[in-house]
């Protein structure tokens, strides 16, 4: 290789990696931006985040803190958190940016839904946490309490406000990327990586894979890590079907061009 090739070679990748940075620097920037806006409004969106407990606790519900900065620093995760999801579609749109010039027109046309997809199925999660998961593994909580009797000391839930955010941003978190199953499953199928035979015959794995991935991810109760994986094995039949749509699209697309040829 000559020194005009090795040249030739090391421009196109200098101009990718000013490109990259420059992506990179944007969705840093979004981020950064998302944060601020994000970390003035934390208490109201710490609030929000507490309605499903006030609902299992009732109105004398009560979270506490123990040390001076513990709920400074809650109200720095939850910004921290908010902003990540906040900024995520302009993260997607300059990672996309950065790979669609690589792609064919198909091949971005293919591309493309998933990237609307995916937050799609993301807030489904979270609404199943927000609205369902929580509020009934709350409930299952602040059952176990114990009033005062005679000879029986009272045991009372008083969740930290550090606490009670590791916990809903852990379901969120859990059931946000499960939900994501039939985006990369489909993604996969129209790749042509897999099939919807080859999910037929592994349903047996993924239902162990899932309740698995159900008992890390979930608090250690035996509600929260059905309330993942029941819909988590839903998802995944919807992942069967969505990949036999495509294998059924694909095959009559291929009908059709050699129904076209034989005429030609």
């Amino acid at each position: 290789m000559t020194d005009a090739d090795i040249e030739s070679t090391r421009a196109p990748l200098i101009e990718h990696l000013i490109e990259l940075r420059s992506r990179l620097i944007k969705a840093v920037l979004a981020f950064i931006v998302m944060f601020m806006i994000s970390f003035y409004f934390a208490k109201e969106i710490y609030n929000l985040l507490v309605v499903p407990f006030e609902h299992a606790a009732g109105p004398d519900a009560k979270l506490i803190y123990t040390a001076p900065q513990e709920f400074f620093f809650t109200q720095i995760k939850v910004a921290m958190f908010t902003a990540f999801f906040a900024s995520c579609p302009v993260i997607f749109s300059q990672i996309y940016a950065f790979v669609a010039p690589g792609l064919y027109k198909h091949e971005r046309m293919a591309f493309a839904p998933y990237l609307v997809a995916t937050p799609i199925f993301f807030a489904l999660g979270a609404m199943l946490v927000y609205f369902v998961v929580t509020p009934n593994l709350l409930h299952f909580f602040l059952a176990m309490q114990q009033s005062k009797e005679p000879g029986r000391a009272q045991i009372e839930l008083l969740p930290r406000v550090s606490e009670y955010m590791s916990l809903i941003m852990t379901l969120i978190f859990a059931f946000g990327v499960t939900f994501q199953l039939p985006v990369v499953l489909t993604l996969l199928g129209r790749i042509g990586i897999i099939d919807s035979a080859f999910l037929k015959e592994k349903r047996r794995y993924a239902i162990v894979l899932v309740f698995i991935v159900a008992a890390v991810l979930t608090p250690p109760d035996i509600f929260s890590q059905f309330a993942l994986a029941i819909p988590a094995l839903l998802l995944y039949e919807l992942s069967i079907i969505s990949v036999g749509m495509i294998e059924k699209s694909r095959a009559k697309e291929k009908t059709e061009v050699d129904g076209s040829g034989a005429d030609d």
